[in-house]
């Protein structure tokens, strides 16, 4: 069983950028799809980004796109999202999490259920 740590979180402006990284260790390797979601106080956790196991394939949420960067190092055994013109929005708790069984579509990939082991999450706010 793999087990992931965020890190690379913090506070802030409007307009600012943060990268964050997540660390696999365990049963992790390149052949694992690696996803990135979110959940704002009161909010459901939500899809942001995905990656397959090569590094090849990438999701992303639609109200990221353009501003976020989901990128991985297999030799380090390290996923990372790179966050650019942050918004207030962005403020949320950010988990990193795994699966075992291979890339897929969108709609499988955005999906909370997909994966079967996550961080323990990150803070990021962003201030206005």
């Amino acid at each position: 069983q793999g087990q992931l740590a965020e890190s690379g979180g913090g506070l802030v402006q409007a307009g600012g950028s943060l990268r964050l990284s997540c660390a696999a260790s365990g049963r992790t390797g390149s052949s694992y799809s690696m996803g990135w979601f979110r959940q704002a106080p009161g909010k459901e956790r939500e899809f942001v980004a995905a990656i397959s196991g090569s590094g090849a394939y990438t999701y992303y949420a639609d109200s990221v796109k353009g501003r976020f960067a989901i990128s991985r190092d297999n030799a380090k055994n390290t996923v990372y999202l790179q966050m650019a013109s942050l918004k207030p929005e962005d403020t949320a708790v950010y988990y990193c999490a795994g699966r075992t069984t291979g890339w897929g579509d969108l709609v499988t990939l955005s999906r909370r259920i997909e994966y079967g082991y996550w961080g323990q999450g990150t803070q990021v706010t962003v201030s206005s």
